[in-house]
């Protein structure tokens, strides 16, 4: 296999099960919050507006095909293309590989026309009955990174009552492929499907920029993540404020069963003395974490939950005192699926840019550009 598609398969490693079920009954979809409105309406203009210059691809001629070819050869693919025919998401092909029957089967690519974003995942047709029209226009580019209409959610969700993880928490989003969105469970397995929701993947857009391939598409994910981390309520966070002049700010997604989590709150206040304000995002990710952390977070006066906060980074048992019922946890954790974290501590900075490495890498000041 090649690194090309090597690399390609471990940017898809973060793989999606969507698991199957009877029907269930949807329960009434997430109300923006009102300071989202004017962002709301900006989508539904969007989401009519008319893609004229988009159509359906047709099969590539002889000459597009070559283009394809040459592109992907360039970027270090050496592995043989059985075919290249439009593909079932909006805008791309989708190119066939020649398997060898001695490696383990390799999954198609699906490509723009351009050749400027791809992704390798094998496309699997949802069996849900389709309950409302499809979109008949695709949306714009332009809304990269940016969530979907409450229109648009509301029909992906109703054509898609057989898959148990598509529930009204699902984050949806619009990639920077016209018609193909991205999509995150609530316990943030990332997707990608299309605005009819017919076929699902568990593959990931990538980029490829001047001949190389150049990994995830930054873009949409630092829109992304800024628009996940705006939508964010402070009082459901745990906050360190910056003790001296502030000079950044940095949201963590935390487990206080995560020992590189504890590493990083123990450093704390040499963060905050260097003026860096932390925000801290419960994302509970360890087995045992769910009910610590919705004991932690039960805490209505702020400074008792960084007390408890701290105690059980420190390492000290959670007391149970949160009855049931009772979960300041939740609102946050919805919203935070869209940031679809793989690993804790997971940073980002308030622009959602995300730092990429280990907290202790020496890159990590300068990434908030500090010294």
């Amino acid at each position: 296999m090649s690194h090309f598609l090597n690399t390609l398969r471990l940017i898809c490693s973060k793989s999606l099960t969507l698991l199957l079920a009877m029907p269930v009954l949807l329960s009434a979809l997430v109300i923006m919050p009102s300071a989202h409105a004017d962002l709301s309406a900006f989508n539904e203009a969007y989401d009519k507006l008319a893609a004229n210059d988009i159509s359906p691809l047709k099969a590539p001629t002889p000459q597009q095909q070559d283009f394809i070819k040459q592109i992907l050869s360039n970027a270090g693919m050496m592995t043989p293309i059985a075919s290249i025919q439009p593909s079932k998401l909006p805008s791309m092909y989708q190119i066939t590989l020649v398997q060898n029957p001695s490696t383990e089967p390799q999954p198609p690519l699906h490509i723009t026309a351009d050749g400027a974003y791809i992704l390798q995942g094998e496309l699997k047709p949802n069996p849900s009955p389709v309950k409302v029209p499809t979109p008949q226009q695709l949306p714009s580019k332009t809304l990269s990174g940016m969530p979907v209409s409450d229109d648009l959610r509301a029909s992906m969700l109703k054509n898609s009552s057989l898959l148990k993880n598509m529930t009204p928490d699902v984050a949806l989003y619009h990639t920077a492929v016209p018609g193909v969105i991205w999509g995150a469970t609530l316990k943030g397995q990332p997707f990608i499907t299309n605005t009819e929701a017919t076929v699902f993947t568990s593959g990931e857009i990538s980029v490829i920029e001047n001949g190389q391939f150049a990994g995830l598409d930054a873009d949409f994910e630092q829109k992304k993540n800024l628009h996940v981390l705006s939508s964010l309520d402070d009082d459901n966070l745990v906050i360190y404020p910056a003790t001296t002049t502030e000079k950044a700010v940095i949201y963590v997604a935390t487990d206080i069963n995560c020992p590189y989590c504890r590493v990083l709150h123990q450093d704390m206040a040499k963060l905050n003395a260097k003026g860096v304000t932390v925000k801290v995002i419960a994302y509970p990710y360890y087995e045992q974490s769910p009910e610590q952390m919705r004991q932690i977070w039960c805490a209505a006066d702020k400074a008792a939950r960084k007390q408890a906060l701290d105690e059980a980074m420190s390492g000290k048992p959670v007391t149970n005192t949160c009855r049931s019922g009772i979960d300041h946890l939740k609102a946050n954790q919805v919203k935070a699926a869209g940031l679809a974290v793989f690993a804790t501590p997971a940073i980002y900075r308030e622009d959602g840019a995300a730092f990429n490495a280990p907290y202790k890498d020496p890159s990590f000041l300068p990434f908030l550009g500090l010294n």
